[in-house]
């Protein structure tokens, strides 16, 4: 592509598919957040670590790429996305159900309840 297509492009192009477009660079920019947060966090803990912001991420970057790929009308992207939405919401659920389950911190001279154990 020489300059003046891409000028001709730039030209015809509507705000609608300029919106579009920056939803699209945007959702890909919140999705590989994660991946730099999943670095910072193992980096810093010297192992391999899945921070909680890593689903957080994945979910609005997901949710917004399966947007856009509905949009563009992508079978196999909607696809692919729709399945990792299940498996990042799957991830939230757990959790926020291990943190709704934990014993509250224990004050001091007092001993810490036992552990639920969790039912599926």
């Amino acid at each position: 592509m020489d300059m003046n297509q891409a000028a001709g492009w730039w030209a015809n192009i509507s705000w609608l598919e300029l919106s579009w477009l920056a939803v699209g660079f945007m959702a890909q920019a919140m999705f590989s957040m994660r991946f730099l947060m999943q670095w910072i966090a193992s980096e810093r803990a010297r192992q391999s670590v899945m921070p909680e912001v890593f689903w957080y991420y994945s979910f609005a970057g997901g949710l917004m790429l399966f947007v856009y790929a509905i949009y563009r009308m992508d079978p196999v992207f909607i696809l692919g996305q729709g399945t990792g939405l299940f498996i990042y919401s799957r991830n939230i659920y757990f959790i926020w159900r291990a943190k709704k389950m934990a014993p509250p911190p224990a004050q001091e001279g007092t001993p810490a309840p036992a552990a639920k154990v969790p039912a599926e």
